[in-house]
């Protein structure tokens, strides 16, 4: 939550001048922008949530971003101000990442319902 308050400020003094950031030299396609924002918001959430997991499988989550899209540090950096001098698009993209990381909840909620069925049968079956 720290790091959210100085982002939304950065976020709306850029949002608020027009052509103030100019467009990197190596530009991350939109689409491209939204799954590393999607990946990021999953990596943030599970290091909250059960940190454990990444470090007994050795995942540092920025390293995995820059290896799984062939991007740097710097790269990232300059595109995400980038987009987010644009806070009218840049909102469209995150609502894009909370729409993603809610059908994945909806999906998972049925799985557990299912697996909860399968459990209960199989109960059902051992016990006759």
């Amino acid at each position: 939550m720290k790091k959210v308050v100085p982002f939304l400020a950065i976020l709306t003094f850029l949002g608020c001048k027009e052509d103030v950031v100019k467009q990197p030299k190596h530009l991350i396609e939109k689409s491209k922008m939204v799954n590393i924002m999607y990946d990021l918001a999953l990596l943030e959430a599970i290091k909250y949530q059960n940190p454990a997991v990444l470090d007994s499988n050795q995942i540092h989550p920025k390293q995995f971003i820059y290896k799984k899209y062939g991007v740097d540090s710097l790269q990232l950096a300059q595109n995400n101000v980038y987009y987010a001098s644009d806070y009218k698009n840049y909102k469209i993209m995150y609502e894009e990442v909370v729409k993603r990381i809610e059908k994945d909840k909806n999906r998972a909620k049925a799985l557990i319902k299912i697996e909860a069925k399968k459990k209960k049968f199989n109960e059902k079956k051992m016990k006759s």
